[in-house]
């Protein structure tokens, strides 16, 4: 009976994330279809809400850069940009992609996850788009000294770790690494409080700070 119990309870639990979009593969399934191949050389930017806020604290970057994409969706983890990363940017066909990934993870956003476990995903990510002739810029996890939503959890500590992780990833593999910590950080490795709302995310002056970190990047990736 047990045996039963649990697997209808699989059954059920499975219907569920398939029925929630696990992934989100439909936020931008429409938007997509827009992206016309005339639009140069295009880069898109794969990331979370601080991505995703991008658009709503200043917007004028995305509008003086035509060719940036953003596909930003706030709450999200690597696992599920991995799982969108076709859709999302393999098809439309970007000369680049800035990844910034690995904050919700931490958070514990889609349950407990390793420090090895989020590289595995990101090193995913950088695989397909290097399959795909894409050229990849890998982001620092912005600093943060907690999780208002889910404190105790030591981003502290963990972010700074997974950075030193990425960063040697990036040496390896020759991929350009974008390292917004260093410029973002207090002593104590929290964001600063003149770049955030919520000692998390970014405000409009967090993302003056990263612009033009993320076009030198670009640049660097794209040979430009």
């Amino acid at each position: 009976m047990k045996l039963i119990c649990s697997i209808v309870l699989a059954f059920v639990i499975n219907d569920l994330l398939l029925s929630q979009d696990w992934a989100n593969l439909n936020r931008y399934r429409e938007a997509n279809k827009t992206i016309s191949e005339a639009l140069g050389d295009r880069v898109v930017f794969m990331g979370n809400s601080i991505t995703e806020g991008w658009n709503e604290h200043h917007p004028e970057f995305f509008e003086n850069n035509p060719t940036f994409i953003n596909r930003g969706i706030g709450g999200q983890t690597t696992p599920q940009m991995l799982l969108r990363f076709r859709a999302d940017v393999i098809n439309l066909n970007p000369k680049a992609v800035v990844i910034l990934a690995g904050t919700n993870d931490i958070a514990g956003n889609t349950g407990p996850m390793t420090l090895d476990e989020i590289m595995d995903n990101i090193k995913g990510m950088h695989e397909l788009a290097k399959a795909n002739n894409i050229k990849v810029v890998v982001s620092s996890v912005l600093p943060a000294a907690d999780y208002p939503w889910r404190p105790g959890l030591h981003p502290d500590k963990k972010i700074p770790a997974l950075n030193k992780m990425i960063k040697a990833y990036c040496e390896q593999h020759e991929v350009t690494y974008l390292d917004y910590f260093s410029a973002m950080t207090t002593g104590n490795n929290g964001l600063k409080d003149e770049l955030t709302y919520d000692g998390v995310h970014p405000d409009r002056n967090g993302y003056l700070v990263m612009e033009p970190l993320v076009l030198k990047a670009i640049k660097q990736a794209l040979k430009i």
